[in-house]
């Protein structure tokens, strides 16, 4: 019987021992598995930052050619105040030129941006013409002067407004609203739209195309753009959450 039972322990042994083996070679394809896959994932993510850096360059290079021809439309169409354009779009150029050429700038500096690209705007509308301007930023905000914004953002949003209201109609509006709080940015944009069909050019609407692309490629989930009609008037909406951005950028590296 101590013969069977010796034989029958060294039996079971061996299958133990062969087991756990076989376990240790199953525990090994597994850890070179995620080693590889994790590689894999780091890979993948370095690819997709640098096409999102390249389509980004690419919306960038069409989009500021289309800036210029509307800056300089508007200046041409308005002799008499010439001078006075041509100081903001001193400061517009320098901001495109130097501050653009950063992934991020602050919102401080976009929104001071933006409020040169209006006053140029203005001289394309009629002395009745209702245009409303606010800024609300909130006191001590910490993300206010940080580079968290993407440069130019606000074009398309303020353009739209232009070409799309009757300038002339001294019932109709623009209002442009800009705020900042918790470390939010907000940018509202309301106007009365044109009864008369807007005239189709070519290769217009550049900034619609890519303000969305650019938002989701940059932001990602950290950003809402809303944009919709209440009767005769359109509305577009844009919350960009810099405070989350930036915990996501951070978290990142």
């Amino acid at each position: 019987m101590n013969l069977q039972s010796n034989t029958l322990l060294f039996i079971l042994l061996g299958i133990l021992l062969l087991l756990v083996a076989a376990l240790i070679v199953v525990i090994l394809k597994l850890i070179r598995s995620n080693q590889s896959k994790k590689e894999t994932e780091t890979q993948f993510q370095l690819l997709e930052n640098k096409i999102n850096s390249l389509q980004l360059e690419t919306l960038q290079s069409k989009l500021n050619p289309h800036l210029f021809k509307n800056i300089l439309n508007s200046i041409q169409s308005h002799a008499y105040q010439t001078y006075f354009a041509l100081d903001k779009l001193a400061n517009v150029l320098d901001y495109i030129l130097y501050e653009s050429r950063n992934k991020f700038v602050t919102p401080k500096e976009e929104i001071e941006f933006a409020l040169n690209l209006i006053e140029i705007n203005k001289i394309k509308v009629s002395p009745l013409f209702e245009l409303k301007v606010k800024t609300k930023i909130a006191p001590s905000e910490l993300l206010y002067e940080q580079r968290l914004m993407a440069p130019l953002i606000s074009i398309d949003l303020i353009e739209n407004a232009f070409k799309h209201a009757d300038l002339q109609n001294p019932d109709a509006f623009i209002s442009i609203v800009f705020e900042f709080n918790d470390n939010v940015f907000y940018m509202t944009v309301s106007n009365k739209i044109s009864s008369k069909t807007p005239l189709k050019k070519e290769k217009s609407g550049i900034g619609s195309e890519t303000l969305e692309q650019r938002l989701r490629i940059i932001y990602k989930d950290n950003f809402k753009l809303e944009r919709f009609t209440e009767g005769d008037v359109y509305i577009a909406h844009l919350k960009i959450n810099l405070l989350e951005h930036k915990a996501k950028m951070l978290a990142t590296g």
